[in-house]
């Protein structure tokens, strides 16, 4: 059985994400980059948070502990 507040994991999905409340905010204290790339929008169900963290160099550890907060 899925429980509805799922965590938010590396392999989450910028789609999943979006359906979050709050999770935008989080990903601009962070700086990704993908919120303003005209191009993300038609990959959002592809791109995974931890190869965007990756690609950018930014801090997946501390990401996800904001998102799950």
């Amino acid at each position: 059985m899925k429980q509805k507040n799922q965590r938010i994991s590396q392999n989450t999905t910028l789609a999943e994400l979006m359906k979050k409340k709050g999770a935008e905010k989080v990903l601009q204290k962070y700086n990704v980059p993908c919120l303003s790339c005209p191009m993300a929008k038609f990959e959002m169900d592809k791109l995974q948070i931890g190869e965007i963290c990756k690609m950018y160099g930014l801090d997946l550890k501390g990401l996800l502990k904001d998102l799950n907060d």
